[in-house]
């Protein structure tokens, strides 16, 4: 299996998480022309980061063998790299980026799981070479995963990313024509996502995570406050000079306990800043305890991996 899967069989998405305190689970039924419907969110408290017997017992309750099953890394799980698109024909290509990707890994290219997300170029530019993104992963973490979803009888048919599950939810708000900026906050940190006509053009971790956004002592969270404008403003303006031909709309804030980030970036930031409420995107009638936003913030990445499409062969 690769990082993003290929297996195709009958059903819906559920997309299990796992946080420091318990395995976590979502499903949706798409509609035409109406907001996608939460079926499944729940939530199971485990010892550890990953509980088999959490992960058990959840897919017993929503029973997920009706499902095609996927999974999110953790950001520690994996790296995530830019690089030139090589010239080679599709069948090639895999091989061509772990070439490449030889010097930039942090651990011997012969123990990673590959797999690339393409990053289309300006249509109205012929002939330009362009980037994509190269997911690497060690294979001993990819088989642990694996075997955990063994241990609990539950068959593993794909494993996503948080930066593409982000990106899921992102496409639901974005403008005709024009892209959007998307930042979140985990235990692990931020993470800054900006997605154009359905695709990730830029992908980048905050070093600032939500309990520092949270925080109480307000000298220590202006200087959060601070750090993640500094980084915002870097980003957007590189992603400006890359990627001239994509006006960014807005800049949406992920689900959260008010913490006064909004009012700050509002006033800071050149662009229109929004905070997301996800009962505006889903249809959460058969799961009204995602009103909120607690809710929100603990399955938002298992709704954005629930909403996933299967990434494109290159």
């Amino acid at each position: 299996m690769g990082i993003f899967g290929k297996k195709a069989k009958g059903g819906g998405w559920l997309a299990v998480g796992f946080g420091a305190d318990g395995v976590h689970a979502a499903s949706l039924r798409h509609a035409d022309a109406k907001p996608p419907q939460v079926t499944v969110a729940k939530f199971y408290p485990g010892a550890g980061a990953k509980s088999a017997d959490a992960l058990e017992k959840l897919a017993r309750e929503v029973q997920a063998a009706r499902f095609q099953v996927s999974t999110i890394l953790s950001v520690s799980d994996y790296q995530m790299l830019a690089v030139e698109a090589p010239n080679v024909q599709p069948e090639e290509l895999r091989v061509a980026v772990r070439w490449r990707l030889k010097d930039m890994l942090d651990f011997h290219v012969d123990d990673a799981t590959i797999d690339v997300l393409d990053i289309p170029p300006d249509a109205n530019v012929a002939g330009r070479t362009h980037t994509m993104f190269a997911v690497a992963a060690r294979n001993a973490v990819i088989e642990a995963r694996q075997a955990l979803f063994v241990g609990a009888n539950v068959e593993l048919d794909a494993i996503d990313i948080p930066d593409t599950a982000q990106r899921n939810i992102s496409v639901l708000l974005a403008p005709e024509g024009r892209g959007v900026a998307m930042l979140a906050f985990t235990g692990e940190g931020g993470l800054l996502t900006v997605t154009y006509n359905g695709e990730l053009y830029l992908s980048r971790r905050i070093d600032v995570t939500l309990d520092q956004v949270l925080e109480v002592d307000v000298e220590r969270r202006d200087r959060s406050f601070e750090r993640i404008m500094l980084e915002l403003q870097r980003s957007l303006d590189h992603f400006d000079r890359q990627f001239h031909f994509i006006t960014v709309a807005k800049l949406v804030l992920g689900p959260m306990p008010q913490s006064g980030l909004h009012a700050h970036l509002a006033t800071n930031l050149y662009m229109q800043v929004e905070e997301l409420d996800l009962a505006n995107v889903f249809d959460f009638s058969l799961v009204p305890e995602l009103k909120a936003v607690a809710h929100q913030q603990r399955f938002f990445l298992s709704l954005g991996a629930a909403l996933r499409i299967e990434e494109r062969v290159l």
